[in-house]
């Protein structure tokens, strides 16, 4: 007979949980002076903290310096928008009456409750520190579960916030899925989650039981669309920058690029040089400067992608070697596709690029029209009607232009996908509505 008495963890879960539930009243009435000061604090502490930051980075994924600062970018951006910003986000928005004669109508913004933010293991401290912004510019009540599989920023973030914050208004809980799981049974108001599709169905699913909001940041095989008024060169740039920045594990990234056919060889060549120059000394792949593969059933998951690949045709333009030991995976290009590869099928979430190319641009359309929305989409063309025509005949969460991701970064851009890639989105107001409840106020 099985044991009715749950694990001490469970029980310490839903202590936090009851916790900030008894609190969350008194953080939603807090004053804008009040939510700035904390994100001030938070500020402070990240800074103070960096050289740790870079420690755990770089032993959970080998993150160079340059990588790091970019999380470190990233967060303080959020903060200082956020700080710049919120008195003006938090004043009630009056709209215009439509049918009664008098009277005021205005909109008000409240928090939502209690929040569960979910980080993923690819940006293991910005991905926390971003949505954690606006849960607090929103005056949310939030419990921050970092993910497992990188142990050091976990741990880091754990403690970061434990000095800036009070457990009722934010509280850091560690450990598995099986911890996740719980989390998930307790009824939170809203969910924040950066991961998978897979796993943001799982989180629906969850939600629904409570009829609890989601906020889902996942992911999908981002498409480049390159015509012939298109700088090769720069193109190739960009697409090989973020490819491989953590070495190819961003959801962000360019997967599936269109080139045309007649400058398929062409740009073949310069996107080799182009990875090369990043990675490589004197003609040698340097495996400190990429990064490593989050673990090894990752390693194992990507370069199953390129022996199915190759094992029913592709062709391997570059790359391709693995190092085992250090969980390395050389820059890979693929071309000669067939339709029957699994990685035309699954998110690469390593340094693969899969190269097309194509004589009419109606087909490019009509292949991503039968796919999923991808997070992102990328076009490089000199051609204004070409630019529109590719708008109008494809979805993505956002899209950059003669770039890579560049809309992302725009703090006056809402960023979030779309069906499969996401629902809901942040960054600047955007964030503070997305955990904010829009509160319809009629006064006759």
């Amino acid at each position: 007979m099985e044991s009715q008495q749950q694990p001490a963890y469970r029980a310490d879960l839903q202590e936090v949980f009851a916790r900030q539930h008894r609190h969350k009243w008194v953080q939603r009435s807090t004053s804008a002076q009040a939510r700035i000061d904390r994100l001030t604090s938070l500020k402070a502490a990240i800074e103070a903290a960096e050289d740790d930051i870079r420690t755990a980075l770089w032993q959970d994924l080998r993150k160079t310096s340059e990588h790091t600062q970019v999380e470190l970018n990233c967060s303080y951006s959020d903060i200082d928008f956020a700080v710049s910003h919120l008195e003006d986000w938090l004043k009630p928005r009056p709209v215009d009456r439509t049918v009664l004669p008098t009277g005021h109508a205005e909109i008000r913004y409240e928090a939502r409750g209690q929040v569960l933010l979910f980080g993923p293991w690819n940006f293991p401290f910005s991905l926390v520190i971003q949505p954690l912004v606006p849960i607090i510019a929103a005056g949310n009540c939030v419990v921050v579960k970092p993910n497992e599989l990188t142990p050091a920023t976990s741990e880091l973030v754990a403690g970061l916030l434990a000095g800036v914050f009070p457990e009722e208004e934010v509280a850091v809980v560690e450990g598995d899925v099986e911890t996740a799981n719980a989390l998930l049974e307790l009824p939170f108001d809203h969910i924040f989650l950066t991961g998978s599709p897979a796993v943001g169905k799982l989180v629906m699913k969850a939600a629904a039981n409570h009829l609890a909001s989601v906020t889902l940041e996942l992911g999908g095989k981002n498409p480049v669309i390159i015509d012939g008024s298109a700088d090769l060169s720069l193109a190739a740039e960009h697409i090989a920058r973020v490819r491989l920045m953590n070495h190819g594990q961003i959801c962000l990234a360019p997967e599936n690029v269109w080139v045309p056919e007649e400058r398929l060889e062409e740009f073949l060549g310069l996107l080799e040089s182009a990875l090369k120059s990043l990675v490589y000394t004197d003609g040698k792949l340097d495996v400190d400067v990429c990064g490593r593969i989050v673990n090894e059933g990752n390693l194992r998951r990507v370069t199953g992608y390129i022996d199915d690949a190759t094992a029913k045709g592709a062709r391997v333009v570059c790359g391709g070697t693995v190092f085992v030991d250090r969980f390395v995976l050389e820059p890979t290009i693929l071309a000669d596709i067939p339709a029957s590869a699994k990685v035309l099928r699954e998110e690469i979430f390593g340094p693969v690029v899969c190269v097309f190319g194509y004589q009419d641009i109606a087909t490019v359309f009509s292949s991503l029209q039968a796919q999923p929305d991808p997070l992102s989409l990328y076009v490089f063309s000199e051609e204004t009607a070409f630019v529109e025509a590719v708008l109008a005949n494809t979805s993505s969460g956002g899209v950059t232009v003669n770039s890579c991701l560049a809309h992302f970064l725009e703090q006056h851009l809402p960023f979030g996908g779309k069906n499969n890639s996401g629902l809901g989105a942040y960054h600047g107001e955007r964030g503070f509505r997305e955990l904010s409840h829009e509160r319809a106020v009629f006064v006759q």
